[in-house]
């Protein structure tokens, strides 16, 4: 049996790891519950990476997506090679027709009853810019979806966009 010696030294180093853990737990100015996220990539990736995720009830069903990238090879990047993505949605109608695919409209048809987005010449001319792009995709007899690994990237484009 344990004396009262042994036992309170057992209990004093109890709740000293007790009161280590609150003390972690807590938030302070440089540890924030907000930062949930970034403490993790922080934690795993201490060299440093951008890293986006996501989840998302689609119409055409659930997705949920990460990635991350390394910032060294990402400053040493030549960006000119990803203007072409980028540029396809730099144009209002084209991240309407996103915005609606997105939402379940997913024909040629029902997308050219949307007045805002043009003729129907202009509508496909759209639709190729985004399809070349990746960010749409054919799914045959005039219909359309963004790609499942395409959704979340899609939202944290404008995500980051209205910040």
């Amino acid at each position: 049996m344990a004396t009262i010696e042994e036992r309170l030294t057992a209990l004093e180093a109890a709740v000293a790891r007790w009161e280590e853990a609150a003390a972690e737990a807590t938030p302070s100015p440089e540890r924030s519950p907000d930062f949930w996220m970034l403490e993790g990539l922080e934690q795993r990736h201490p060299e440093g990476v951008v890293a986006y995720a996501g989840h998302a009830a689609l119409a055409a069903g659930p997705v949920r997506w990460q990635v991350g990238a390394p910032v060294e090879p990402l400053l040493g990047a030549d960006w000119a090679e990803v203007a072409a993505r980028l540029d396809a949605l730099a144009h209002p109608v084209r991240l309407r027709l996103a915005q609606l695919v997105l939402h379940g409209t997913e024909t040629t048809a029902e997308l050219a009853a949307d007045a805002d987005l043009g003729t129907t010449g202009q509508l496909h001319h759209h639709l190729r810019q985004l399809v070349a792009a990746g960010w749409l995709q054919s799914a045959g007899r005039g219909r359309y979806r963004v790609p499942a690994q395409r959704v979340v990237p899609l939202l944290a484009v404008v995500a980051a966009a209205r910040d």
